[in-house]
């Protein structure tokens, strides 16, 4: 019986570890305690089977450096760094400026503030990262709008829990830092990997919404004229003219990237954007400040900084000429509008262009500061979410400064995000310690090995194991959080599928899809208790209207999750149906020659003129251990 249980320490541990976080146990403290009880036994029992268990005594002595080799570790110093960038942008209103504009482009259009979400989310995730700043920002604003305006309340809770929830795979995601630690990845091909399917799911999403105001219309009706307060003199919308500024900014990035040897990609992509909304911004700043009543000074700064261009191209100066360029187009662009104006009396910018310009440029700026430094090559994770994090308070200030109001940056914003950031972070570096821990006495009792044959002993090869572990993350996930099953299952999953042929990027993009459902499981979805906690409970008087409002129950916010839940599990299938929507990261890694790498050996074997290079000792040259030198 003891000699059985020796040599069957691996499952019966995972399965103690099972029982004490079912009990109700920290997690972080259930892993570590799990971890010194079986050290203990397994130590006392390494007699029995000694084949299966190394562990002895003086290796606990590892376990201090372990935690301190944690605590070391640069790539997690990230966590921090993104958390408090996005409590930062959320807390000085940015949420609520793209949602009201958003709101107001999209609000005639049937579902429109669905969409205005959907597209929220998506840039929130890109800027913040953080699941419940998104969630309780976009709870707060458009929740209350949504049911003004007679939106069905399980579509509008699901719509902002399932947005809020693409903080999870839209890099910079906190949870795509964590897997690519415990898979010994690269964090930027993480992102640059998670990239393209980031954006599908948002568009699922958003044919979902579609979908839904085709079936059933009442559902999620447009705003009514009278809701619009972004209008022209006129009564006009001016739609179209924000129209004309992307074309016109989308023409010249292409244009200009034609230079820059990028082809494809996320890298490419996130160029492209950023310098389409330089041009934007510098359009519609030169606009309101030239405008048809400068029209001479338009052609001379178009006329002076073309030329610059050229020169400075011809001097070797492409970053220089990169900005004389944008101004160049933007400046052309102001001098167009304002000839028009002049001319037809029509304005080419309108106030919702200006308006649309003004709002999301900042954050997409940002989105560039962080996301293309790492996709570039430019810096770490960890310097992008320094930069990021500075980048967020440099435009919280510029945003008191500019409106004059204090309430968008203050000491009790900065002292708010940092205390929200400590927890959050002490939170996360817990579970590393105790995931540490566990794993110490786990290899040490040969589980990696358990549970490496139990997964590729699986039949169907590389579909049965990709399905076993897609479905075991999914049924996982109604109890654990992503960074309970992040350090607790993946790294016990890496090494088998590594020995499968799998690409670890490939399988951690979709499991980081797979973890996302944590958040919007019925019952313990974490973005379900954060839009719980911000919807109303009791009836109440609409602000605005007057008129008495239905409260949002919990049965209401647990049905619209699950068509969102349905959809993430689509993306899953997708991911694996199409790897290349993920593969695409290893089209930018540098590539080598491997010919001309033998050359370069053959060439340090040869004897050089003038200067002859020792050869190099064999294995059997090197000197024995005990033997003098």
């Amino acid at each position: 019986m003891i000699e059985f249980i020796a040599h069957n320490l691996a499952p019966i541990m995972f399965a103690t570890l099972v029982v004490f976080m079912l009990l109700g146990y920290p997690v972080a403290f259930a892993l570590a305690a799990n971890g010194l009880l079986f050290f203990f036994i397994a130590v006392e029992l390494s007699p029995y089977a000694p084949d299966a268990i190394t562990l002895s005594w003086p290796l606990l002595q590892a376990l201090p450096e372990r935690v301190f080799g944690t605590m070391a570790n640069e790539v997690l110093l990230a966590i921090p760094f993104f958390t408090f960038m996005g409590l930062v942008l959320e807390r000085s209103g940015m949420a609520e400026d793209l949602l009201e504009t958003i709101g107001q482009l999209f609000g005639t259009v049937r579902g429109g503030l669905a969409y205005a979400v959907i597209f929220v989310g998506a840039l929130l995730a890109a800027t913040t990262g953080v699941v419940a700043a998104s969630v309780i920002s976009m709870g707060l604003i458009s929740l209350p709008i949504m049911l003004r305006y007679g939106y069905d309340r399980r579509l509008a809770a699901g719509v902002i829990a399932a947005s809020g929830t693409l903080a999870q795979i839209i890099p910079p995601s906190l949870v795509l830092i964590v897997m690519a630690d415990q898979l010994g990845r690269s964090v930027g091909d993480m992102y640059e990997g998670a990239f393209l399917p980031g954006l599908i799911l948002s568009g699922l999403y958003a044919l979902f919404v579609f979908v839904v105001t085709i079936v059933s219309p009442k559902s999620a009706p447009g705003l009514p004229r009278e809701a619009l307060t972004c209008c022209e003199p006129s009564g006009g919308r001016g739609v179209w003219q924000l129209g004309v500024l992307v074309a016109y900014s989308a023409a010249v990035a292409t244009v200009v990237m034609r230079d820059t040897g990028i082809k494809a990609g996320a890298d490419y992509a996130i160029l492209a954007i950023c310098t389409a909304v330089v041009v934007a911004l510098v359009s519609a700043l030169l606009n309101r400040f030239l405008g048809a009543r400068r029209l001479v000074l338009s052609a001379v700064l178009t006329a002076a900084f073309a030329g610059a261009y050229v020169l400075l191209r011809e001097s070797g100066h492409p970053t220089v000429g990169l900005m004389a360029d944008i101004i160049a187009a933007g400046a052309l662009y102001a001098f167009i509008a304002g000839g028009v104006e002049r001319f037809t009396g029509m304005p080419l910018v309108s106030r919702m262009a200006e308006r649309v310009t003004f709002v999301m440029v900042p954050p997409l700026l940002l989105i560039f500061l962080v996301l293309g430094t790492i996709f570039l090559g430019v810096a770490t994770p960890t310097e992008g979410g320094a930069m990021g994090a500075v980048g967020a308070m440099v435009l919280a200030a510029l945003k008191r400064r500019l409106e004059k109001n204090p309430a968008r940056f203050s000491l009790s914003i900065l002292t708010q995000a940092t205390q929200t950031t400590a927890k959050l972070s002490a939170f996360a570096i817990f579970i590393v310690v105790g995931a540490r821990v566990f794993s110490l006495t786990f290899y040490g009792i040969n589980g990696h090995v358990w549970v490496e044959h139990l997964l590729t002993g699986l039949p169907g090869g590389q579909i049965g194991f990709l399905l076993f572990i897609n479905l075991l993350i999914f049924l996982l996930a109604f109890f654990l959080d992503f960074f309970e099953l992040a350090f607790i299952v993946v790294p016990l999953l890496a090494p088998a599928a590594d020995k499968l042929g799998i690409d670890l990027i490939w399988l951690g993009v979709m499991l980081g899809v797979n973890m996302q459902t944590s958040f919007m499981h019925p019952p313990f979805g974490f973005a379900l208790f954060y839009l719980r906690s911000v919807a109303p409970k009791t009836a109440y008087l609409d602000r605005l209207t007057g008129k008495r409002m239905e409260p949002v129950t919990s049965a209401q916010i647990y049905w619209g999750a699950i068509p969102f839940v349905v959809i993430q599990m689509v993306m899953v299938a997708l991911i694996a149906a199409f790897p290349g929507m993920v593969m695409h990261y290893k089209s930018s890694a540098p590539t080598s020659d491997p010919a001309a790498a033998q050359r370069q050996l053959d060439s340090l074997d040869a004897p050089a003129s003038g200067l002859g290079l020792p050869a190099m000792p064999g294995l059997d040259d090197l000197p024995k251990p005990g033997a003098g030198l």
